[in-house]
């Protein structure tokens, strides 16, 4: 294994653990406001595993976890942005049956 990817491991490990432990500690009321913020670094993380997955050097390794990335970020817009829509929804004014 080189060092490198020894290197790009434990960011990984490292920023996986932090965010499970970031998001384990947020108050309840704040979840749906945080969604909007992950929906925003997901079109990155899908913006950035195009250009990597992509690119003219790329790996067989590199195209197939960019693949994943960009599945797994667009599940997770698609996802907020349902549960977003479906929460907006229920601020809407009801149409009684007169109207």
């Amino acid at each position: 294994m080189s060092a490198e990817l020894i290197t790009s491991l434990t960011v990984f490990v490292l920023a996986a653990f932090l965010g499970f432990e970031l998001i384990r500690r947020v108050p309840t009321l704040l979840h749906t406001p945080l969604m909007s913020g992950t929906n925003a670094i997901s079109g990155i993380v899908i913006v950035g595993a195009i250009l990597v997955g992509g690119a003219a050097g790329a790996t067989t390794l590199e195209g197939a976890v960019s693949f994943v990335a960009i599945v797994l970020a667009t599940i997770n817009v698609v996802g907020g942005f349902l549960v977003t829509d479906r929460m907006l929804g229920m601020f809407r004014r009801r149409r009684s049956e007169n109207e």
